[in-house]
């Protein structure tokens, strides 16, 4: 596994993470910092109590769509994990989680989305309710 790690400031200046409180940011970097190669995190309660993040901290991670949970398994990834970290071939070690990796696909902006219409209960990002058409005659 690599040991270093790199933010982009394309989600790190953004509105929608600098509104954050502090400890939700913290625990953020921390999750970056500690994720696997392909972005996993295995043991995210280890990492709150470390940095003194609350559920509530991970649940406004998972809100704002900058983490995503399996909730079967307790795993949650880092979204923009690739739009963050390059790594060389030569020092890349593949995840351990392969089911949860096998869940997931990466959109147009190189960020993890999930494959299939549900999964562990949670709505697919891209998915549309039917939209309702009205006509001239409003």
């Amino acid at each position: 596994m690599a040991q270093r790690r790199m933010f982009s400031k394309k989600v790190t200046d953004t509105d929608i993470f600098l509104d954050m409180p502090l400890s939700a940011q913290a625990l953020y970097f921390h999750l970056n910092m500690h994720a696997d190669d392909d972005g996993f995190i295995g043991n995210i309660n280890t990492i709150k109590r470390m940095v003194g993040a609350s559920n509530d901290d991970e649940k406004l991670l998972i809100a704002k769509q900058l983490i995503i949970p399996f909730e079967k398994s307790g795993i949650v990834v880092v979204r923009d994990w690739r739009i963050h970290n390059y790594i060389r071939k030569d020092r890349y070690a593949e995840t351990i989680y392969k089911n949860e990796r096998e869940q997931l696909g990466l959109d147009e902006t190189g960020k993890y989305q999930i494959n299939g219409p549900i999964i562990d209960g949670l709505p697919m990002v891209d998915q549309r309710e039917t939209q309702v058409r009205l006509g001239k005659d409003r």
